[in-house]
Order: structure tokens, then C-alpha cells, then sequence
């Protein structure tokens, strides 16, 4: 049986969890960074299994989840979630690290290392990755005209009152989610847990009211020419249907020499969930073939 800890850790504005599994284990440690902004970590459990060869790392950013929650908009930056990443690897003294992004904790991770520079970061795993705003929002966008014109015209009115709390809007972007988000039916209760645990003040003031609403601060976030300043193995993975879009990763990866892409068909943001055995042989390889090289 694996060795959990559990515990909190201070960082800048408050204190946030963490969940450290496969504790004693002699592989290098990943470090699971959650999407969002706001997203707890439980949906991303799945992942857990890998600490059987490693210790994994989960936490909950600051705002959401088991984290605490202050009422101060200063502490949502994405530079103050990168010294989050530094405050966890000096508490745990971890000299090498795999980082797993998803979603929002791709960004995290990229940031992490055109801004920091760290040393001892083994790879990249970056799954569901979002690094251009400007190309997330044009491919949900894309992807609109594929719903029903009541769906299509349900959010477009939303948009254009500013009502983002109506049940008909909130309705027709649940159809869009199990759509592109979640495929699962019913989702899964790690991934419901999430939800209610989720930083909503996080989420809107940082993105926006929805996954193709965007007015939030990250509205100018835009990576992708500088990948290639990030000399690592990576690994991008992509659903068939992801928010991050096949295409659009595809472009990701093809910015960033020698680095890896996986796609899971039948699946979307939340391939983790949807392909788990998949995804976990995919990142498993990854992991062994990356230290077998160091």
C-alpha cells in the first residue's frame, strides 16, 4: 500500500494542500499541477496510479479545494501561482521533478520555466494544454456551430446581456462541456468533486464566465512562439474532441523541437478520465524512457 501524507503549505496570501502519495518509492517525483484557475485536484486522481514507481504530488492552488480561499483579487496572478511550484519543490527539498500541467496547469508549467529557469526539472508532461489564449477561444468558437441553434443562440444572448447566471445558459453550456470537457456519462465523483470544490472567483476573475467566455486577465496569454526556449523532453497529449484541440496542439508541439504528442480518440479535455488505462501506460512510458536517459 502506498504512503500518503497529507498537509498545508504557507505560501504568499494563505496556506494551500497538498497530497503526497508513493512516498519511499525510487522514481522521480511528479508534481501534478490542476487546471482551472480554480479547479481543485480531485479529478485529476486517475493519475494516482503512477505512484506505485514515484511520488506523486497533488495540490489545491490557492482559492480552491481544500485550500484557503482569502478575498484578495492581488493574489490571482499567474506569477504568484508559479512561486507556488517553487515554495512546493523547496518544501519537499525536490532536486528533480517530472510537472504534469493540465489545462491551465500547462500555462503554470510553461511559465514555471521561461520565467524561473529552475534546475532539476526531468520533462514536461502537458496535457490538454492551453498556451494562446487567443487560439483556445477561436477553437471553442469553432466548435459552436456544431450544437443546436437554441444552444448557439442561448449563448450568444447571454453574451450579448452579460447574464451569465440564467439556467438556459447555464443549461446549454453543460451540453457543450459533456461535449468537449467530460465525455463520461454519468462523470465520475472525482470529477463532480472538483466542481463543487471549484474557485469561482478564481476562475471568472482570471478566464471568464465560461470555458468560451473569456474576460478575465489571461485574455493577453500567449506562449506559443516561445516553447522552443524549453530544451527538455515534453510530451503534449490531446482527446479527439479536447478543448484543446488536435490542431491546435499539434501547433504546440510543433514549436517545441523534439518533443512527443499522444492523441486519445473518443475523448476530450478530460481524456485522463475517459482513456485512464491509456493515458497511464502513455505517461508511464514517458516517465521510464526520460530516466533511463538521465
Amino acid at each position: 500500500m502506498s504512503i500518503v501524507q497529507e498537509g498545508y503549505i504557507q505560501v504568499t496570501g494563505g496556506k494551500v494542500w497538498y497530497r503526497k502519495t508513493g512516498i519511499g518509492k525510487d522514481g522521480i517525483p511528479l508534481l501534478v499541477l490542476h487546471g482551472g484557475p480554480g479547479a481543485a485536484h480531485d479529478y485529476l486522481e486517475p493519475v494516482e496510479p503512477l505512484s506505485d514507481e514515484r511520488p506523486v504530488i497533488f495540490y489545491d492552488q490557492l482559492g480552491c479545494g481544500n485550500s484557503d480561499r482569502p478575498d484578495d483579487k492581488s493574489l490571482w496572478t499567474i506569477e504568484r501561482f508559479v512561486e507556488e511550484i517553487i515554495l512546493i519543490r523547496e518544501t519537499f527539498e525536490i532536486e528533480k521533478v517530472h510537472i504534469l500541467g493540465q489545462s491551465w496547469g500547462s500555462m503554470l508549467a510553461v511559465d514555471y520555466m521561461l520565467t524561473r529557469k529552475p534546475e532539476g526539472v526531468a520533462s514536461l508532461i502537458l496535457s490538454g494544454p492551453c498556451l494562446s489564449t487567443s487560439r483556445f477561444v477561436a477553437d471553442q468558437r469553432a466548435y459552436l456551430p456544431a450544437f443546436t441553434e437554441d444552444i448557439q443562440n442561448t449563448i450568444l444572448k447571454s453574451e450579448a446581456s452579460g447574464n451569465f447566471d440564467s439556467p438556459e445558459y447555464q443549461d446549454a453550456i453543460m451540453v457543450y462541456y459533456k461535449r468537449h470537457v467530460c465525455r463520461s456519462d454519468p462523470w465520475p465523483d472525482c470529477l463532480n468533486r472538483t466542481i463543487e470544490k471549484m474557485g469561482h472567483e478564481v476562475y471568472e476573475y482570471m478566464w471568464g464566465p465560461s470555458e468560451f467566455t473569456m474576460s478575465g486577465i489571461l485574455k493577453d496569454y500567449e506562449r506559443a512562439e516561445r516553447l522552443k526556449e524549453i530544451i527538455m523532453p515534453v510530451l503534449f497529449t490531446c482527446g479527439q474532441y479536447d478543448e484543446a484541440t488536435p490542431a491546435t496542439t499539434k501547433y504546440y508541439q510543433s514549436m517545441l523541437p523534439g518533443s512527443e504528442i499522444v492523441f486519445f480518440e473518443n475523448a476530450s479535455h478530460n481524456h485522463h478520465i475517459e482513456k485512464s488505462e491509456e493515458y497511464l501506460a502513455v505517461v508511464r512510458d514517458f516517465l521510464r524512457r526520460v530516466e533511463k536517459m538521465t
